[in-house]
């Protein structure tokens, strides 16, 4: 074991107070709310809603998120120069609000002036949300230098964050009554411009951490900084593996629960019942981890995910009732698949002493994660359009497809990742724990 782990075994933690784990974690909750509407309801509003045709749609988002993938680390890297990281999340966060109202309240009509405002707007928003989202993520590693409070900060922060899927994935509708999602998303981006301005004035009671800015260096640099540390690539291996496992289903699941439960109607209580086993999770992971380490605790929480949804491959047709409960057991999984990683990427960053590129490390990993739903969606609808399914399939066969894409190469994947997990742990044994 290293001298700087024992000391730190021997020293007492300094605990941060609740109100202050609230009041940085709060920007979790809109910048959460923030990414539903982009990812999942944005193509169907201008498709459907508002006549844009779906070619010129697709190639426009498809070159939007690449180039916002891409920019991540170079957005990781400059932060770092900053002298503060709220004054770049106060910066960034009215123009996400701003850019939400433009994005779902257009001014203008017409497929070429709508298509050039969506470009204008979803790039300002891709901006301010990977601007915002790294430097939060990174303020958080900052906070402080105890592992196991790291682990309470993003617990903190990736709780509340779940509390801003739930209210993205039922709110719109809500507020658009008859009208649907069509009426509700102009009023849910006015909510969220007060939501994001009220938890952004939160955030200023929050201290501002402990960082140095870190050393001046040309931004090409500053990006492949993270990848010279030994630990990071293993750690984002770990991370990509799992993340890709945990984006497959995420892809499927409207698929799987429409034509292979046919339960249509019940989509959003198994959603809510996941995430919200998610959240009701996160003080175990927090517990256990404090007791056993992080990467063992991360390690019990993908073999018990396994363990809940493999068996989802078996399912058929009204099995709606066991499916819930597969959601919940795997959901309280999912609470340490949010809280542990950005807290072991923490105590890679910290372990050595001096200013450190934090926003460079948790660029490259906003980059990871915005990869593995890419990757995610680039595996599995081509495998199941090979196996033969297509939405609406009712084939026996297409459906017992869709089953075990969905749920049973994920587990397999998972099962990759639990052995570099294993991997890792033993590399950084006396290092990390």
């Amino acid at each position: 074991m290293s001298e700087a782990l024992a000391a730190h075994q021997a020293a007492p933690a300094h605990r941060l107070p609740a109100g202050t784990l609230v009041a940085y974690g709060l920007l979790g909750l809109p910048l959460a709310m923030a990414a539903l509407p982009l990812y999942v309801h944005l193509p169907r509003f201008y498709g459907e809603h508002l006549g844009v045709g779906l070619g010129a749609l697709g190639a426009l988002l498809l070159a939007l998120r690449l180039a916002d993938a891409l920019l991540d680390p170079l957005l990781g890297a400059w932060s770092d120069r900053a002298r503060s990281r709220r004054a770049l999340v106060a910066l960034a966060v009215p123009v996400l609000a701003a850019g939400m109202v433009a994005l779902f309240a257009p001014p203008v009509r017409g497929e070429a002036a709508l298509l050039a405002w969506l470009g204008a707007a979803l790039a300002l928003v891709y901006l301010a949300f990977s601007l915002a989202t790294i430097n939060h993520n990174a303020w958080g590693a900052e906070l402080s230098d105890d592992p196991v409070e790291r682990t309470r900060i993003t617990a903190a922060r990736e709780g509340l964050a779940l509390g801003g899927v739930v209210l993205a994935s039922v709110v719109p509708a809500m507020l658009g009554g008859e009208g649907g999602d069509a009426a509700g998303l102009p009023r849910f981006a006015w909510l969220f411009v007060a939501l994001a301005l009220g938890c952004l004035a939160c955030l200023f009671a929050a201290p501002a951490g402990t960082r140095a800015p870190a050393p001046r260096r040309p931004l090409f640099a500053g990006m492949l900084a993270p990848l010279r540390d030994p630990l990071f690539a293993p750690l984002l291996a770990v991370f990509v593996a799992n993340g890709i496992a945990s984006a497959i289903p995420a892809t499927l699941v409207l698929f799987f629960v429409a034509d292979v439960l046919q339960a249509e109607s019940r989509q959003g209580t198994f959603l809510a019942l996941y995430f919200l086993a998610g959240a009701a999770g996160m003080p175990l992971w927090i517990r256990l981890s404090a007791a056993i380490g992080k990467l063992r605790a991360w390690g019990i929480a993908m073999l018990a995910a396994i363990a809940a949804f493999v068996w989802a491959a078996l399912l058929g047709a009204g099995d709606a009732q066991a499916f819930a409960a597969i959601c919940v057991l795997s959901g309280l999984a999912l609470g340490a698949d949010l809280a542990l990683p950005p807290s072991i990427l923490a105590d890679v960053i910290g372990r050595r002493p001096g200013p450190a590129p934090t926003g460079a490390y948790f660029g490259a990993w906003t980059l990871a994660t915005k990869l593995n739903l890419a990757l995610a969606a680039g595996i599995a609808l081509p495998l199941l359009a090979a196996l033969g399914y297509a939405p609406g399939a009712d084939d026996p066969s297409a459906l017992r497809a869709l089953a075990l894409v969905y749920a049973a190469l994920p587990c397999a994947l998972k099962l990759v990742a639990v052995a570099a997990l294993a991997w890792f742990a033993r590399r950084t044994r006396g290092v990390l724990r």
